[in-house]
């Protein structure tokens, strides 16, 4: 008698791993379904690229589609912006470049410090390993809003301990006020809040990778650092690429950190200034298209440049064998 099998799903069959169950559902879609979503999603970007060169008249009577067959365009939206320093703001460019010392040593850093941790939890043995993972990834359900006034005390105080039942004070952390409202302190609070998530997904990457090769490099005597440096990291390098790019994106739009830690007037990323471009009364509303396709193209180009690698990463772990 012959057996006869059920037709298999187009999701495939509930033990597969993740990442072959989203293949086989995209997989299976129309190329014109794929292909509307992303002209759905591309539309907003195209209307605000499109106003960014409109004349102010020209927005307030019509709509940004009008311009596809009528087009009336002009460079003066991106000069305002860009060049002049008119009702006390600064130029554009000096912002996007604010933004820029910013959000590179606010990447770089957690992934630094980062990947050395993930490697030690994941290729190390040491006590209460698991306990300190755990407590370290744990933080990610912490609100950042919760550390804003623990860490303004800091910077301003440092951190002190008094020993029970007398008056001897230790100074645990020294204070930090010379870095208090520079883009250094930006630079520390999104480390902390980056690292988190920065390691667990770091391990989990590292902890996948072959343990044969990690073996064997032991055998011919390569240290810790020579492993970490040698084999992990070329390896880790689509786990390192996503983070970097979910950390940039995140201190390139940052506007809270930036806004409490950074003193006024100094040092203003292009967050601050995008909120800072309209008058009281909605004046020079016709800034912000530009403005924002600017602060927008930096992203872009790293994103799109790291893409390839961002997939893999984000995908490291859910396909085996």
């Amino acid at each position: 008698m012959a057996v006869t099998s059920k037709p298999e799903s187009i999701l495939g069959s509930p033990l597969e791993p993740t990442g072959l169950r989203m293949k086989r559902f995209l997989g299976a879609l129309p190329t014109w379904v794929l292909w509307l979503v992303v002209v759905v999603w591309t539309i907003p970007t195209l209307g605000l690229f499109v106003s960014s060169f409109r004349p102010v008249d020209e927005i307030q009577k019509s709509g940004w589609w009008t311009a596809l067959w009528r087009p009336d365009f002009t460079l003066d939206n991106y000069n305002d912006i860009l060049f002049k320093t008119t009702g006390g703001r600064d130029a554009l460019w000096e912002s996007f470049l604010n933004s820029l010392a910013i959000a590179v040593p606010a990447t770089v850093i957690p992934v630094l410090v980062a990947a050395f941790a993930a490697y030690a939890f994941a290729w190390m043995d040491f006590r209460f390993k698991n306990w300190i993972f755990v407590g370290i990834v744990s933080l990610m359900a912490l609100p950042n809003q919760m550390a804003f006034v623990p860490l303004l005390r800091l910077f301003r105080d440092g951190a002190s301990w008094t020993l029970p039942l007398t008056d001897i004070t230790l100074k645990i952390i020294p204070s930090l006020s010379a870095v208090q409202g520079t883009s250094v302190s930006v630079w520390l609070v999104h480390t902390a809040f980056g690292l988190p998530l920065a390691i667990f997904l770091l391990h989990n990457f590292m902890s996948t990778l072959p343990k044969d090769i990690i073996e064997a490099a032991r055998i011919d005597g390569a240290s810790h650092f020579v492993i970490f440096y040698r084999l992990i990291l070329p390896l880790s390098r689509p786990a390192l690429a996503a983070f970097a790019v979910f950390q940039f994106l995140w201190t390139w739009n940052d506007y809270l950190v930036a806004l409490i830690f950074l003193q006024p007037g100094q040092d203003t990323p292009l967050t601050i200034a995008l909120v800072n471009l309209v008058g009281e009364r909605g004046s020079n509303f016709q800034l912000r298209f530009s403005a924002a396709f600017v602060s927008m193209s930096l992203p872009l180009l790293v994103f799109f440049s790291l893409q390839k690698h961002f997939v893999r990463g984000l995908l490291a772990g859910s396909v085996k064998g």
